[in-house]
């Protein structure tokens, strides 16, 4: 194998490496503004664990680029026990500490928001929800959609945008689908069953129609990008939805591992492509961590916002257990999903 192979193979895992690893950084790098910001003493700000490869001291914080390119953190005083230290996280006003906790995810979904603007910048036309043609002996055709039909509902799923209807159609797990669609001002139900296609194992829905694209203006670049934002964080609500009603199990989720995987492949497909599954992967993380999980963002601000609606602030001593039972479950939650990912690979 020759230099050209080894890194026509390398260079979209080192691009999807670098890829979360951008993800962290901006996650860690809006707790430290935030911390900046309120006046909360940074110990230290790394990107990357393990041994430190440089590090030098600003003030008060330590900056460090660390050996392994998977995670980072922003250490603050009086993060994780009280503090008597001026400018420490634990002396700080309710208020100011969940802005702190939750400018992570925050910034998250602004990367996320930024992705999906760039998509649409980057595409010739804006998506509608109108059919606008069919592929060759379309079977959906033949089932009474028209081209003209503006799709409104897939199986109950109210539809926004074109997102929407890949969204809608890929929760079928069997073809048939009961599509509502506007066509001259009044809805029309039509139920249809689609041919189906194999990816990864699992069966989904042959798409056998276009959709209507309109010329971009910049209120309609503004108005695609929320809407697609919305689409995205609503794909994450659906499958957390789908995972709880036992549509998929833990060997259908993917983790880091899966997820590198995932983003390299994209990279070799297209741009468009990398960049859509990017967009999804930031809003999944930046939603993920404001559920109120024990270790994650979303169960400290549930902590700080109840203490600040009773006043009372949870003792120490059963935080730190809630958090060290929660880190422990999650850690092997994502055990089992990773050896998942490496099965998968393998």
């Amino acid at each position: 194998m020759n230099l050209s192979s080894i890194w026509n193979a390398a260079y979209p895992i080192i691009i999807a490496i670098l890829f979360f690893e951008f993800i962290i950084i901006i996650h860690e790098g809006g707790h430290f503004v935030a911390a900046k910001l309120m006046k909360i003493k940074v110990n230290e700000f790394a990107i990357g664990m393990g041994p430190k490869i440089i590090s030098f001291k600003k003030k008060e914080t330590l900056y460090s680029l660390r050996l392994f390119p998977i995670g980072g953190f922003c250490a603050m005083e009086g993060e994780d026990e009280a503090s008597d230290t001026e400018g420490s996280f634990s002396s700080k006003k309710v208020g100011a500490r969940i802005f702190v906790v939750i400018a992570g995810a925050l910034m998250n979904l602004l990367l996320g928001f930024i992705i999906v603007l760039c998509i649409v910048c980057n595409q010739n036309l804006v998506g509608t929800t109108t059919v606008a043609k069919f592929a060759d002996d379309a079977v959906s055709s033949s089932y009474g959609l028209q081209a003209g039909d503006e799709i409104k509902a897939i199986d109950g799923m109210r539809i926004y945008n074109s997102t929407d209807v890949s969204t809608g159609l890929s929760r079928s797990s069997d073809g048939k689908v009961e599509m509502i669609v506007n066509r001259s001002g009044e809805d029309v139900t039509l139920n249809i069953s689609f041919d189906m296609e194999e990816y990864e194992g699992h069966q989904f829905i042959k798409m056998d129609f276009w959709l209507l694209g309109k010329e971009k203006t910049f209120t309609g670049v503004l108005s695609s990008t929320a809407g697609n934002f919305v689409s995205y964080a609503r794909m994450v609500f659906l499958s957390v939805h789908d995972i709880l009603v036992g549509k998929y199990g833990i060997s259908d989720l993917s983790g880091p591992v899966g997820a590198v995987s995932v983003v390299s492949d994209a990279v070799k497909t297209s741009i468009s492509s990398m960049l859509r599954i990017m967009a999804l992967i930031t809003i999944n993380i930046g939603l993920f961590n404001l559920f109120p999980i024990p270790a994650l963002d979303g169960w400290r601000f549930f902590i700080l916002l109840a203490e600040g609606i009773t006043k009372k602030k949870l003792p120490s001593k059963w935080e730190y257990i809630i958090n060290a039972v929660g880190l422990v479950l999650l850690l092997i939650f994502m055990f089992f999903v990773t050896f998942s990912d490496i099965k998968k690979l393998f």
